[in-house]
């Protein structure tokens, strides 16, 4: 599969996770982000993507601290990407 057609997919999973607040966050920061990834941060995302919502979300909100198997570079910028929902 080339890039484009990866981030396509990608773009489409983060909008239809299963949680309405998850959808929005993943989403809104795959839009924002992920066209611009290269493959090494495309796998961080399929990985983040793997993670059950509630344990993003709670990563999210400061409520836990992922392990160090799901820490990434892309999980710390999308708990640090803020959404502009306007």
């Amino acid at each position: 599969m080339d890039l484009a057609d990866r981030r396509k997919k990608l773009i489409f999973r983060a909008w239809h996770r299963g949680t309405r607040e998850m959808d929005l966050l993943l989403g809104a920061f795959a839009d924002r982000y992920v066209p611009e990834f290269d493959e090494v941060a495309l796998d961080e995302f399929e990985r983040l993507m793997t993670c059950q919502d509630p344990d993003l979300y709670d990563w999210k909100c400061g409520r836990g601290k992922p392990s160090p198997a799901d820490d990434s570079d892309v999980l710390r910028l999308f708990i640090a990407h803020t959404p502009n929902f306007t």
